[in-house]
């Protein structure tokens, strides 16, 4: 049996503002945004360049219940973890894009990390992994 996690759902309070700082922010690739008239929603898939893994869907919040998740959707925690080929590039990238870092660059057994928020202010970690981690295997 093979099985594999295609999408990890982000609440979001708009798409098309969502949409914007992934792509144009982050520079993700916008893979899908499809309208689906039946249930008044768009299915909308973001990923990062060059990635074949998991993908992100941005699901706009459709009841007052899950509004109070936009971007806090793991609570307070590091919720997503951007692997790159390159921190300082990214980090450089992103600060002048005035992504928030909310925790300074630094050194760790496994590798460079820094926290950022994302427009709702959901925690992700930038990470580029020591080039001997095991995890780099499944990348």
């Amino acid at each position: 049996m093979k099985q594999s996690i295609i999408h990890i759902a982000l609440v979001v309070k708009d798409y098309d503002e969502a949409i914007e700082f992934y792509t144009k922010k982050l520079n993700f690739n916008l893979l899908e945004d499809t309208y689906q008239p039946e249930q008044d929603k768009r299915w909308v898939v973001v990923a990062p360049p060059n990635s074949t893994g998991t993908t992100i869907l941005l699901a706009r919040a459709s009841k007052p219940e899950q509004e109070q998740f936009i971007g806090n959707q793991s609570g307070g925690r590091v919720f997503l973890f951007l692997h790159t080929d390159d921190f300082w590039r990214d980090y450089n990238e992103m600060k002048s894009k005035e992504i928030e870092f909310v925790r300074d660059p630094k050194e760790a057994e496994y590798g460079t990390v820094a926290v950022f928020k994302d427009l709702y202010g959901n925690l992700w970690d930038l990470l580029e992994l020591n080039s001997d981690h095991p995890m780099l295997k499944r990348i």
